[in-house]
């Protein structure tokens, strides 16, 4: 399959999502720093998560996986389980796609395009929000695990060798220690080097 690398990186892209989300606290979720109604909520940031995917899927790409992609009890926890199982489901059908399908043309908005460039410009959407939540995240005050490579709260930069420390090894994990005693892999926490390259510029 010579798509199948599209569909790898959206497993990977599940598993990042659900980890972002996982950082959160309950207590977080309604919660807007500096009250800027400018900016999303972290429930808000789920719930345009699990509408917007479902639509570029159901609409551009005609996989459609749920008449609902909002959970019942818009919790942490609802949201995680919803998502999860939503995603899942989508990454199954794409797995069953032939070559000629993803190189087909469909409707995106006003124009055109190949399903292989909807779904990359889906990945890249959901990693544009993400970003977003772990800005949140941090103004916050939470820790940061990896999402892509290390955090300040894995040690700093790569180049002073810092590690890749993701909250779970995998999705399944996630799910049962969420519900639990959310027992995330530790974090060594800053290390004397500076985490930016340019550490003059701090204040």
């Amino acid at each position: 399959m010579r798509y199948r690398f599209l569909v790898d990186t959206y497993e990977t892209e599940i598993l990042k999502v659900l980890s972002v989300w996982s950082m959160f606290e309950d207590g977080d979720l309604k919660r807007r720093p500096g009250n800027d109604g400018r900016g999303r909520s972290p429930l808000e940031h789920m719930v345009h998560q699990c509408v917007s995917e479902n639509l570029w899927f159901s609409n551009m790409l005609g996989i459609d996986v749920t008449e609902c992609p909002l959970p019942a009890e818009e919790t942490r926890l609802g949201f995680l389980r919803q998502y999860a199982h939503d995603a899942s489901r989508r990454k199954s059908m794409l797995a069953q796609k032939p070559d000629d399908w993803w190189e087909e043309d469909a409707a995106f908005f006003e124009v055109r395009r190949s399903r292989a460039w909807i779904v990359t410009r889906r990945l890249t959407h959901t990693a544009h929000h993400r970003g977003q939540q772990t800005a949140l995240l941090r103004m916050l005050g939470r820790d940061l695990h990896s999402t892509y490579g290390p955090t300040a709260d894995t040690g700093g930069l790569m180049a002073n060798h810092a590690p890749v420390i993701y909250a779970y090894a995998d999705a399944e994990t996630l799910l049962l220690e969420e519900v639990g005693e959310r027992l995330k892999t530790k974090l060594p926490g800053p290390r004397p080097k500076p985490s930016t390259e340019r550490p003059g510029n701090a204040t």
